[in-house]
């Protein structure tokens, strides 16, 4: 495999979400990624076709029963040749399992053992179940995604679970490697959503300390769809336009482009008390044309605009074709692997694996031995 990560190795204990997608951007990368998968999740018979969940992209898959000390041991010698171990359980669980950071540690010594967890490994709500909309919302992120008016608006679940999840656990992983190359020793990373969320909060506890930001008025501010300039609008097909002029110059090409240069009340832009009634008379401009039609007009301009574009549209778009930002593997749309790298490109390795589709060539490779490979799926310990 290409890609700047070639030659580091990493286990990952199989889960959902934000452990998957640190794992796939390790392995778009191109690291070694092997997915341990739970025994019981081995179909009965091999599927025609690749797994669905393309997180799962690009590394083997092999499954193994750890509540069978035989299990447990094995992925302690995978441990020995590893560089890092990714787990998302609930705190104390691989503790319990034999597998916590202490024995981990004691097996490898520069082993990184990420941990991916919502609220964090200690805390009054460590133990406590809980989803991506629940994280952001103790983090003081939810509470600001809305409009005016209304109650907050949850973004999907790419702001827990994998912009202040799975990139920071993969970010985290990768900074704790390169201090190991430097002082031998590996450590443990605790990611947690929790705390990856409010450190996407950065810059608005900022703006909030200088009073650009007002956190009791939902709807109301710079970006958080208060401002006529900062917004999306509805076009005459039903179609929408996303427009972002904040700089004066953008904001002066914004009114040009939609003939309001010469309306007086728009030129105090930044006048908050006039930003509801100028942001009405935009929605009825935009509405005066479709969204192609606003394409064809602002497109290649200074305004800050382009189309809102849903999945399928976005892998047509011209700009992302030539970009390749999307491409098809096993017949299967999905993103590229981002960043790009000059050099050393990264690249989707394989399809998503079945669970246990490489239990046995993953455990030869790793350095088990033929024979302990037998035992292990002959006594159920591996699948």
């Amino acid at each position: 495999m290409a890609g700047p990560l070639q030659g580091v190795r990493i286990i990952e204990l199989a889960g959902i979400g934000p452990g998957p997608f640190a794992a796939m951007m390790l392995a778009d990368m191109g690291a070694e990624v092997i997915r341990v998968e739970r025994a019981q999740a081995v179909p009965a018979a091999p599927p025609e076709r690749p797994a669905w969940d393309v997180l799962q992209r690009g590394r083997r898959n092999l499954a193994l029963d750890l509540k069978n000390p035989d299990a447990v041991e094995a992925v302690l010698t995978l441990v020995e040749n590893a560089d890092a171990l990714l787990e998302g359980f609930r705190p104390g669980v691989m503790e319990r399992l034999g597998l916590g950071p202490a024995v981990c540690l004691a097996r490898n010594p520069r082993l990184v053992f990420g941990r991916m967890t919502g609220w964090g490994q200690e805390g009054p709500y460590a133990s406590a179940a809980g989803h991506d909309i629940n994280y952001i919302s103790l983090a003081g992120a939810l509470a600001h995604f809305g409009r005016q008016g209304e109650p907050p608006t949850p973004p999907l679940n790419m702001v827990g679970d994998f912009g202040g999840g799975g990139m920071l656990l993969a970010y985290g992983v990768v900074c704790a490697l390169l201090e190991a190359q430097r002082s031998g020793q590996g450590q443990v990373v605790d990611a947690a959503m929790v705390d990856g969320s409010a450190v996407l909060m950065t810059m608005f506890w900022a703006m909030r300390s200088i009073g650009l930001f007002d956190e009791t008025r939902r709807g109301e501010n710079l970006l958080d769809t208060g401002a006529h300039f900062y917004d999306v609008y509805r076009c005459k097909d039903e179609g929408y336009v996303s427009i972002g002029s904040i700089e004066p110059q953008f904001y002066a090409e914004l009114l040009r482009l939609t003939g309001l240069d010469g309306a007086p009340e728009f030129a105090p832009q930044m006048d908050r008390a006039s930003w509801p009634a100028l942001k009405a008379r935009l929605k009825q401009v935009f509405l005066t044309r479709t969204r192609d039609e606003w394409c064809e007009l602002m497109e290649g301009t200074d305004v800050c605009f382009a189309p809102v574009l849903t999945m399928s549209e976005a892998a047509e778009h011209p700009h992302n074709v030539e970009r390749q930002t999307f491409v098809e593997v096993a017949g299967v749309a999905q993103p590229a692997p981002a960043p790009r790298f000059s050099r050393t490109v990264p690249e989707i390795g394989s399809p998503p694996a079945h669970p246990g589709q490489h239990t046995r060539e993953v455990l030869l490779d790793w350095g088990l031995e033929e024979a302990r490979v037998d035992h292990l799926l002959e006594s159920g310990a591996a699948r």
